[in-house]
């Protein structure tokens, strides 16, 4: 029960590494609020909690909208009473280099990946200072650490998000708040095979491209979210700004 009486709002928490950080802060005690597009995948994500004993609810919202994010964040403190931990973890992606990125598909992922997360942590840094007391986690990529083929507006928006969470750190550690980034490689989640389709490559091929990583394989969500847990507890106590990688080895290959 490491996040016993601790109340949490996960953005992107309908599917994937969301979903299952949702389900882990929940069996460690937190109540849970999860964000999405989906009512649908929100209701269930919701019902398999409260299934389990577990106390959530689900909150429509888009983190590039500024009015969205401040409800999101309005709609936690109302039902739960207050907000310990946000983890922004909403996040698009689209495999494609400088010249074939339109300026649509730029600002979406710019706008999701960077500017949610920025709206989201603004929305809910209020209140944390004023209980000088609150801890921000972040969802970068490996990418965000190194650059990646076929990938340049979400490099953009991942490096974006790890020195983003640097100078938050910096700017609101002496208020009680701690502000890490997660930097996931290859997962097992649908963007997963969605980049697999996006760069015209068979399933087969793509995982075993993984697989040449140092640990021989790719991650699973649970993984990702035993690393956010840790962020988002008093077992990193010390540690604020930083970029906890958590890919298998990608980047130090």
């Amino acid at each position: 029960m490491r996040l016993k009486d601790k109340v949490a709002l996960i953005t992107g928490g309908t599917s994937g590494i969301g979903e299952a950080t949702a389900f882990l802060f929940a069996a460690e005690g937190a109540r849970v609020a999860i964000t999405g597009r989906n009512d649908a995948r929100g209701a269930a994500v919701v019902e398999r909690i409260q299934h389990n004993g577990g106390n959530a609810i689900f909150i429509r919202a888009d983190v590039s909208v500024a009015g969205d994010c401040q409800r999101a964040v309005e709609e936690t403190v109302s039902a739960f009473g207050k907000l310990d931990i946000l983890f922004n973890n909403a996040g698009v992606f689209y495999a494609q280099t400088a010249l074939e990125c339109s300026e649509r598909e730029w600002d979406e992922q710019i706008d999701v990946n960077l500017k949610g997360t920025f709206l989201m942590s603004k929305c809910a840094l209020p209140g944390m200072i004023a209980r000088k007391s609150g801890v921000i986690v972040n969802n970068s990529s490996g990418w965000g650490i190194v650059g990646g083929d076929h990938a340049v507006a979400y490099c953009a928006s991942k490096g974006g998000v790890v020195l983003m969470t640097k100078a938050m750190a910096i700017d609101h550690g002496a208020q009680g708040i701690r502000v890490n980034c997660v930097c996931p490689g290859d997962v097992e989640t649908p963007m997963l095979p969605a980049d697999a389709k996006m760069r015209g490559l068979k399933w087969e091929n793509y995982i075993a491209g993984c697989a040449t990583r140092p640990l021989g394989r790719v991650g699973t969500v649970e993984e990702i979210a035993k690393a956010v847990l840790f962020l988002a507890s008093d077992d990193s106590s010390f540690m604020t700004g930083a970029a906890l990688v958590v890919d298998g080895g990608g980047t130090a290959d």
